[in-house]
């Protein structure tokens, strides 16, 4: 993500926080935003730290992440096969240098198709601001070689193509699914009101060889949330984003992608009311276990407070109670499940260094061990976790330690 965007949205959800009479201190506030993009040092200095982490079918740990080389950028790719102890050196998937958003909300995305297949998207920014592509590429032979990334969308005007989130489903088709300003703009254009942007998706059946949609999901999105994505009961996509729900609520929504393009309808996730004409910064993160539970967290505020949450639901939809995590400043949770055990981690800076915390449960979510997982006490990226044969680990990508791997023990 550009420097602009952050500092604009950051300001404009400032300025709407002290408008509303929040009781979190503003000046806190930048502070808390500016470490979110990795800058801790005071000088303005962005520190883009943004890394995706994917297991493979034989358990072997790959990261994608962008490199600069002076004004030539690169996303590059790295391996592990002790489980992160030790990391390939970085390896460049393009041929030619493109612009590469690696931050905060955005960053390269990877996965992996049914035969081994490695596929990569990613954000390339374009020169008017909040302007993007979503990029596509891929790999036949597992990582040996990758062909010329292609734009996933039909729709080429530089406008916001930004946000992307890739998903494989079990048959191996490619989702991709990105936050887009198309319907905003035709709006203007004729004196129209639109509120946000609007969440579209592509799909693959040919590994990546052709993409077909622009399929609408929903209208009226926030700007600059990630999406989560997660493979529902039935095998097929959801997402969930933080949406614009009339006459301006922030909440979270949700809905089942269809290989056909015919998104399923929209749910309401998250029902916090807030109401805010600005662009948090701050996307949920979805799960689903085998017998079909939904987890889900994101960040959200209630009266003036500042918090994540999380919440479980049944396969008909039915909530279950809510939890807060963490203290008031904490931020970006993700959420992992394998079998009954449910996983939380989010990230909190104490004013000298940065902690993740986690939550970890063996029985589904009833009760709950608490941890501490990593600390740093300099830049860092989101946390990430993830699920493989050797369980649940927090991925997470520090300037001091780089690429750290961090078995989820413990759970009750």
């Amino acid at each position: 993500m550009r420097a602009i965007d952050i500092f604009n949205c950051g300001i404009a959800a400032l300025s709407m926080l002290a408008a509303s009479g929040s009781a979190i201190d503003a000046r806190a506030q930048a502070g808390h935003m500016n470490h979110n993009t990795g800058d801790n040092t005071g000088a303005g200095k962005r520190i883009e730290l943004g890394t995706s982490v994917a297991v493979d079918a034989s358990g072997r740990l790959w990261a994608a992440s962008k490199e600069a080389d002076g004004d030539a950028q690169y996303v590059v790719l790295q391996a592990s096969d002790d489980g992160g102890g030790t990391w390939s050196a970085p390896r460049r998937v393009q041929q030619q240098p493109e612009p590469v958003a690696a931050d905060g909300e955005n960053r390269p995305k990877l996965a992996f198709g049914t035969q081994g297949e490695l596929y990569i998207s990613y954000t390339k920014p374009l020169a008017k601001p909040y302007t993007g592509e979503i990029r596509f590429v891929r790999s036949l032979d597992g990582g040996k070689t990758f062909l010329p990334p292609v734009t996933v969308h039909a729709n080429r005007d530089e406008i916001t193509h930004r946000f992307d989130a890739m998903l494989v489903d079990r048959s191996g088709r490619i989702y991709i699914a990105w936050i887009d300003k198309r319907d905003g703009i035709a709006a203007a254009a004729h004196k129209g009101k639109y509120a946000g942007a609007a969440l579209y998706y592509a799909v693959s059946e040919d590994k990546g060889a052709s993409f077909r949609g622009d399929y609408k999901i929903a209208d009226h999105s926030c700007e600059c949330c990630r999406i989560a994505l997660a493979l529902g009961p039935d095998g097929n996509p959801v997402a969930m984003w933080r949406h614009v729900f009339a006459p301006n609520m922030r909440d979270h929504a949700m809905a089942e992608l269809r290989p056909d393009g015919k998104a399923g309808p929209l749910a309401r996730a998250s029902f916090d009311n807030w109401r805010i004409d600005a662009c948090p910064h701050h996307g949920p993160s979805l799960a689903f276990g085998d017998d079909g539970i939904r987890h889900q967290v994101w960040f959200s505020m209630r009266d003036g407070d500042g918090g994540i949450f999380y919440a479980s639901a049944t396969p008909g939809g039915k909530p279950g109670p809510e939890r807060r995590l963490g203290a008031a400043n904490a931020e970006h949770a993700d959420v992992a499940v394998a079998g009954k055990r449910v996983a939380l981690a989010w990230k909190q800076f104490d004013g000298a260094s940065t902690a993740i915390f986690g939550k970890a449960s063996n029985d589904g979510g009833a009760t709950w061990e608490d941890m501490e997982l990593a600390r740093t006490a300099g830049a860092s990226d989101q946390p990430h976790l993830l699920t493989t044969p050797a369980g649940i680990v927090l991925a997470w990508r520090t300037q001091a330690e780089g690429i750290r791997i961090v078995p989820v023990k413990g759970g009750q």
